[in-house]
């Protein structure tokens, strides 16, 4: 992996429809491409990591030109990723939102997140969502080998919410007849481990990430290669059965352990 630093001209993008997922308004993303290298998601095809270098300078000219809204801080690439040990520019954006008094949402898979517990607890609203697709280390690290494991990011979750930052799990994505039979488990976990909601979304394969993905299986899960072809055939998602089965089970699983299944 390779990094590489730029300058950009702006940072703020604006959600043009309703963010019924996030509940932004906003997103920025303090790197483009991610070193945690997710096999199913399509950052995981670039090995060069490029850091915007400026984004400190770029957000304190943008947010004095917007209305005060939720931002998304990590909207595609993680904030939270191994460069930003170094460069530190989601904290430097972070104490910017929080100086502004704007609201934020935090999307990420690193405890990393911990360090900056003295700036998140003074943003007068900050959400802190931890992704995990699994509970199981054999399958995270299969799928996530460089991302911190389950047991990290559960206790991650478990120290924002003692400390009083609302915090709650991103089941992102949902791999179907993979991990879609732990989502019982997750949110049973996610309820002891103080988060107040579970978000999802089902796996989308697009492009390259999609022979990626397949080939994984073939290796991996060869008795499920044939189902998937089956459940996505000719789209990119899976079937609209498929994905109506999930979301009433989550919801209703939601329900039940007193968690939110939206922001």
């Amino acid at each position: 992996m390779r990094y590489k630093e730029i300058k950009v001209d702006s940072l703020i993008n604006k959600i043009t429809k309703q963010d019924t997922l996030f509940g932004g308004k906003y997103t920025i993303d303090p790197y483009q491409n991610c070193e945690f290298g997710c096999k199913y998601c399509d950052s995981s095809l670039d090995k060069v990591i490029y850091i915007k270098t400026n984004s400190e300078k770029i957000l304190s000219r943008e947010i004095n030109q917007i209305e005060r809204d939720l931002i998304i801080v990590g909207s595609v690439h993680d904030p939270y990723q191994q460069a930003e040990q170094k460069y530190q520019i989601t904290r430097k954006l972070l104490k910017i939102i929080q100086k502004n008094n704007f609201p934020c949402h935090i999307l990420t898979k690193s405890n990393l997140v911990l360090r900056d517990i003295d700036i998140l607890s003074k943003i007068k609203k900050c959400i802190v969502t931890i992704s995990l697709i699994s509970i199981k280390k054999s399958v995270a690290s299969m799928f996530e080998k460089d991302v911190p494991t389950p047991d990290i990011r559960l206790h991650t979750i478990k120290k924002l919410s003692r400390l009083g930052i609302s915090s709650g799990i991103a089941i992102m994505p949902i791999l179907p007849y993979i991990t879609e039979k732990e989502i019982k488990d997750i949110i049973k976990q996610a309820k002891n481990n103080g988060a107040t909601h579970i978000l999802y979304k089902h796996l989308e394969l697009k492009g390259d990430q999609r022979i990626l993905y397949l080939n994984i299986l073939k290796k991996y899960y060869p008795e499920l290669f044939d189902k998937y072809l089956r459940l996505y055939q000719n789209s990119y998602q899976p079937d609209d059965d498929y994905i109506l089965k999930i979301k009433e089970e989550i919801n209703i699983l939601c329900k039940k352990n007193g968690l939110n299944s939206k922001i």
